[in-house]
């Protein structure tokens, strides 16, 4: 539903939506609402502040503090909307192989409400950021023509949600759009999380007198993807035609090992810290990186920060907010072969 003109300070009419943003108090969340307000759509902003902050809610939008578990609440708000941005997750992926009930429920329950809302309310447009986790341990760089293996019950969770959507879509006739970021990281995210997230890990252990810590050799390859590269493009997703009914891989080609970034790090906040190395995380996708051209013909996708560039914006942030105890959100509920710094929680 188009609910009005917004003239923007270039003097060019957009037309602007009721938007609803789940997970909008989070990292990538709270990203996006500020690129929505920016664009002049009426946007609400849910979070339940389970990993997100309050202090990253746009002034400029409706907030409403709940969880989606609760069908109510998904219903009472695809009322609001005429497109759902879906990134309300527990995005933990390594911790899901130890904390599967706990992940998944947050994962895949509020996915079915949503989507059964959003049905039943005639939502016309219905985007999920989905994770590179639904590839599995295939042979990089992964394409989305590539069959879904997750290896891992939260790549499993994002598959389910996938593949729902797609069915959902085709039987009742609403437009979709599947994100899947990679390693995405900036202002914001949440460095007290010590189970995910591995630069805001490292920076906060830092911050903590204590030396970045690394899996295995440290030789895997990530392509990491500052956020405020990734916010522009998920935007677009919600209104592009061009995007409708597609699934896009989106993300930086800068590939680099843990231990290349490690040190990037380093020189980035001038510690003469040496890393730490421990066993490697059981289930660990080795080599992950995308292609992601379809963003870039598609989204206008464009890489403007560098690692190094986006990770010294990032440090003056985490200074800013300076370090954090971590915060054990989730208990484990497997315990054996769970890496020994998640059980020894002074490490």
């Amino acid at each position: 539903m188009v609910i009005g003109i917004h003239t923007r300070n270039s003097g060019k009419r957009v037309e602007t939506h009721r938007v609803v943003v789940t997970g909008g108090a989070g990292f990538m969340g709270s990203w996006l609402v500020d690129e929505l307000v920016e664009m002049g759509h009426s946007v609400t902003s849910v979070d339940n502040l389970l990993g997100g902050h309050i202090g990253n809610v746009n002034k400029d939008c409706e907030f409403v503090k709940g969880d989606l578990r609760k069908f109510d609440l998904a219903n009472g708000i695809a009322k609001r909307a005429d497109v759902i941005f879906h990134l309300a997750a527990y995005a933990a992926e390594g911790q899901s192989l130890f904390s599967p009930i706990a992940i998944n429920d947050i994962n895949i329950t509020p996915m079915n409400n949503l989507l059964v809302a959003a049905v039943n309310h005639g939502v016309s447009r219905f985007v999920f950021t989905s994770s590179m986790a639904v590839y599995g341990k295939q042979k990089p760089p992964f394409s989305e023509r590539m069959p879904r293996k997750p290896v891992d019950p939260y790549g499993i969770g994002k598959t389910y949600c996938e593949a729902i959507l797609e069915a959902f879509s085709e039987t009742y006739d609403f437009e979709f759009v599947i994100i899947r970021p990679h390693n995405v990281y900036g202002p914001r995210q949440n460095i007290a999380d010590p189970y995910r997230n591995v630069l805001g890990i490292w920076m906060n252990r830092i911050m903590r007198g204590r030396p970045p810590m690394i899996y295995g050799d440290g030789e895997q390859i990530r392509a990491f993807s500052y956020i405020e590269d990734v916010a522009p493009v998920l935007a677009k997703a919600g209104f592009s035609q061009k995007a409708a009914n597609q699934i896009i891989n989106v993300g930086s080609k800068e590939k680099v090992s843990i231990n290349e970034a490690c040190q990037l790090l380093l020189r980035a906040t001038g510690s003469k810290a040496k890393p730490i190395y421990e066993s490697e995380r059981p289930g660990e996708v080795r080599y992950a990186w995308c292609n992601g051209e379809k963003s870039i013909h598609l989204l206008g996708y464009r890489t403007r920060f560098t690692l190094a560039k986006g990770m010294k914006r990032m440090w003056s942030w985490a200074k800013e907010v300076g370090p954090k105890e971590p915060t054990y959100t989730l208990p484990l509920e497997i315990k054996k072969k769970a890496p020994r710094a998640w059980l020894d929680k002074m490490m």
